[in-house]
């Protein structure tokens, strides 16, 4: 039935929860991993309240320094990075980043890696005991490092073995399993990864690439190759959300490419539970924020009470 006038004027302001594995998330808007530190250093850009959730830098148990650079360089439209998963180590983190975290009304993700079972395992242990944390995101898409999580990914049985181990080391926490675009078919692996106990999907990481200085005639990183990520890799994130969605019961949240409110309104409509912004953040520190509002700005303008309503709302061609 249509609105009357009155009832137009008498919209309320449109409710942007959702809810990802039984935790609530103020809106779908959440930073995505690698792009936001520890979250504490765009405190000073930006109200870390207003976003529904940070995922922080990947965490191994114990500090890893990365690759050595040149491990960065920008692309059209989008960025290589092969950082390596550099980080302070989770008793590190724990100790001294996540008690300030814990003022905040956000949540809290926490990325994990291993470069082999049994650090995963350890490090899925250890967080699952510290209060203040969410969710675990469990990292084994990353291209930038020569042994690790990469290679739980080539498999879906690989995927799926890691994943019900995790899931088992860490039962308190959801298990998100962060999904690699570097594959044949990337619905195998999220089956896999739903079928040993995945309770969302993070989807995608970077996918593969390469640049060379003709003048030195090297790669312009010196691991090689890098992850590229930015509004280049876009339409293929995309795609991959809604393949995804197509034939998991449990979320997914999207990642790759998002830059506006726009981008990340075509990713929940494809059926995306929430968002992560990324390679934005590097450029534009207060894009989350800005996304948040902006989707709250859309709803209301178009009459919508509840974003939940947008979410797999993708209508076919009659």
């Amino acid at each position: 039935m249509k609105k009357t006038s009155n009832e137009k004027t008498s919209f309320k302001t449109p409710r942007l929860a959702v809810e990802i594995t039984g935790v609530r998330f103020k809106n779908p808007v959440l930073t995505a991993s690698g792009t936001y530190g520890y979250g504490l250093e765009f405190a000073s850009f930006m109200d870390l309240n207003s976003i529904g959730g940070i995922v922080t830098k990947g965490l191994s148990m114990a500090p890893f320094k990365g690759n050595l650079p040149p491990r960065i360089y920008e692309t059209a439209s989008g960025m290589l990075n092969a950082i390596g998963l550099q980080n302070i180590g989770a008793a590190e983190f724990v100790k001294k980043k996540l008690p300030e975290l814990r003022n905040y009304n956000v949540n809290i993700i926490v990325n994990i890696l291993g470069f082999e079972v049994e650090e995963y395992l350890e490090i899925a242990r250890f967080l699952n005991d510290c209060p203040g944390i969410h969710a675990l995101e469990l990292n084994i898409s990353c291209p930038n490092v020569k042994r690790g999580g990469f290679h739980f990914n080539k498999n879906p049985k690989d995927s799926a073995r890691i994943t019900a181990e995790v899931k088992k080391a860490a039962p308190r926490l959801p298990l998100w399993v962060k999904l690699s675009p570097n594959v044949t078919d990337i619905r195998e692996f999220a089956r896999a990864c739903e079928d040993s106990g995945a309770d969302a999907l993070s989807v995608i990481n970077t996918l593969v690439g390469m640049a060379i200085d003709i003048e030195k005639r090297r790669s312009r990183l010196r691991f090689m190759t890098g992850g590229l990520s930015g509004p280049a890799i876009k339409p293929v994130a995309l795609r991959m959300v809604w393949e995804t969605c197509q034939v998991v019961k449990i979320p997914v949240i999207g990642i790759g490419g998002i830059t506006s409110t726009e981008d990340a309104l075509e990713f929940l409509i494809a059926g995306a539970k929430a968002v992560q912004i990324g390679t934005a953040n590097f450029y534009d520190p207060a894009v989350s924020e800005r996304v948040a509002h902006g989707l709250a700005q859309y709803c209301a303008s178009h009459h919508i009470e509840d974003i939940n309503e947008i979410i797999g709302s993708l209508r076919p061609y009659e």
